[in-house]
């Protein structure tokens, strides 16, 4: 049995528990991950790739699957986590990288693509076909929806055993915004009605044990829903259990099956707790945590202008600035603003569009040169404590050294705990 399978067999056997799906191809963030599984010894560590992110064409991360594993299990051996209890998931794989091209062309790409990511191990798919391709009426009718969930899941059980290791499961359903976050603010929320739930879960079904993929259906374990969680630039909805108890207890009647919650990012500790309690029991999390690596990067760039010698700075955060104003695509669509505005967005907005900058080569020389900087000079007790007090903590009890690596990874551990506490 997949290990999925066996934590949502003790969820529905009334055990409170779920895992947290962590979305995020920063190796910083991807270590602080595997270091704290370790020292909570967790018997598995979810992570993500989205299609955007990672597919045949290299994705915005420039890898493909297969070098998606490879980076990923690189760092696991760096810190000695032993990549067999490392899990992969594929999220939102569909035709959303091609909706430009018309719909047979974009599914074939499609298909190829969650080939590709069976073929290299992920065991978790998300069959997503709910955006609209050049030529397919808006919106997608849910019959085309299905259909094409059916292709891609036709496609993964073609090429999973390619992998050696266990069949994959699948999660169906999506939710709004599409991969990459909502383009403007949030007026309001609404929560999925249990019908809805019911009638997505109903339509899949059918439409597997149709083309004969009954094997395949009993390895879907969750449905993407919204429960009432979102975030924009600068706002939160928080999770109101209220809204949300029809629809919880809907799928409590589904064998095998729990709800998938996205953009749970920023959400409280206790918040996160109810979610997992209410059957929202796969929590998806990405732009919080490389928000919580830019808030401590940003740390660094501070104590750096107290401590190190203005010949001798590397001056990360102004270099950031200067990248993103000089290479707009991946926030103009998102950021309306001007001027000051601006100015906050691009380095303060809740959808954490800089995260999409880290790679690029000014900016990386810029992290070296100040880690390097701070490695060789590390600072007072005093600053760290000004900067990054969680970090400061963990320094003081002895869980970590004084180095730039590990006072980010343990800032980034405070997001990380509000999840360990509501799945663990």
């Amino acid at each position: 049995m997949h290990p999925l399978q066996s934590l949502i067999a003790r969820h529905q056997q009334g055990i409170t528990c779920g895992v947290t799906s962590i979305c995020s191809a920063h190796p910083l963030v991807i270590e602080a991950a595997l270091r704290h599984a370790r020292c909570h010894d967790l018997p598995f560590v979810l992570f993500e790739a989205t299609c955007n992110q990672v597919n045949q064409d290299g994705g915005y991360t420039g890898m493909t699957p297969a070098d998606f594993v490879r980076f990923v299990h690189g760092i696991a051996r760096k810190v000695g986590f032993d990549p067999a209890r490392i899990l992969l998931g594929g999220d939102h794989l569909g035709p959303n990288p091609w909706t430009a091209l018309p719909a047979e062309v974009a599914m074939t790409k499609a298909e190829t693509m969650i080939a590709g990511y069976a073929r290299a191990g992920f065991s978790k798919l998300h069959l997503d076909c709910s955006m609209a391709c050049a030529d397919d009426p808006t919106p997608l009718p849910e019959a085309i929806i299905v259909q094409r969930a059916v292709r891609l899941c036709r496609a993964a059980e073609a090429a999973y055993p390619q992998a050696g290791g266990p069949a994959p499961v699948y999660v169906i359903g999506t939710e709004v915004p599409v991969p990459g976050g909502a383009t403007e603010a949030i007026d309001g929320l609404a929560v999925t009605t249990p019908d809805a739930a019911l009638a997505t879960i109903q339509a899949h079904r059918a439409a597997f044990l149709a083309a004969g993929l009954e094997a395949a259906w009993m390895r879907v374990i969750a449905s993407v829903v919204q429960p009432g969680v979102e975030f924009d630039h600068h706002n939160v909805i928080a999770y109101a259990p209220a809204n949300a108890q029809a629809l919880s207890a809907a799928i409590a009647r589904q064998p095998g099956m729990v709800f998938e919650a996205h953009s749970t990012d920023y959400q409280t500790r206790t918040a996160l707790q109810a979610l997992v309690r209410d059957h929202f029991a796969i929590l998806k999390v990405g732009p919080g945590l490389t928000f919580a690596l830019r808030e401590a990067l940003w740390a660094l760039d501070a104590i750096e202008r107290e401590w190190i010698a203005d010949t001798q700075r590397a001056h990360l955060r102004a270099t950031t600035l200067t990248r993103l104003h000089a290479e707009p695509k991946y926030w103009q669509r998102y950021y309306h603003a001007q001027g000051e505005q601006l100015h906050i967005d691009l380095q303060y907005s809740l959808s954490d569009r800089i995260r999409y900058y880290w790679p690029d080569t000014a900016i990386e020389r810029a992290r070296l040169q100040l880690f390097d900087t701070l490695r060789s000079n590390p600072p007072p007790l005093a600053l760290i404590g000004q900067y990054l007090p969680h970090a400061l903590l963990a320094l003081r009890e002895g869980r970590i050294s004084n180095t730039p690596d590990a006072l980010v990874m343990a800032h980034i551990d405070t997001v990380l705990d509000d999840y360990l506490h509501a799945c663990h």
